[in-house]
């Protein structure tokens, strides 16, 4: 992968609706199940302490009030892709649905897998549990 530029510049040529972008995050908006339901995927460059690059994908599924975190790390034992995580939303706990991947070595197709997997998989997370829900 050539730089963050990259991924923003190919997701807006495939069509997909960004709300933010600048150099480090953007958000991604799919509109899910024929435009029913809509999830808000947030695409961010990271890099650890030797400066190696990462691609962070991250949707947040519902607020940690009310969260059974008992079946929360249940999911996380069974998920294939994505794993969860704490993290704010404006000054409150959420649980994240999350997947880094090296930049180095990613490609496009591979950005495009990640933002429907991580949005599909969040969405139906949160449907399931916000009784139905569609917050984010």
């Amino acid at each position: 992968m050539r730089d963050f530029q990259a991924i923003h510049d190919f997701l807006d040529g495939e069509g997909y609706d960004i709300r933010l972008g600048d150099d480090h995050v953007m958000c991604v908006e799919l509109s899910l199940e024929q435009g029913r339901r809509h999830q808000a995927i947030f695409l961010s460059r990271l890099a650890d302490e030797d400066g190696r690059e990462f691609l962070r994908v991250s949707t947040a599924v519902a607020p940690m009030t009310g969260v059974d975190a008992r079946r929360a790390l249940t999911f996380n034992w069974e998920s294939q892709v994505g794993y969860l995580a704490l993290g704010d939303l404006d000054g409150v706990p959420h649980l994240q649905l999350v997947e880094n991947r090296p930049m180095e070595g990613l490609d496009l197709a591979e950005v495009q897998r990640l933002v429907l997997e991580i949005g599909g998989l969040g969405d139906r997370m949160e449907r399931t549990l916000s009784a139905g829900g569609d917050l984010f």
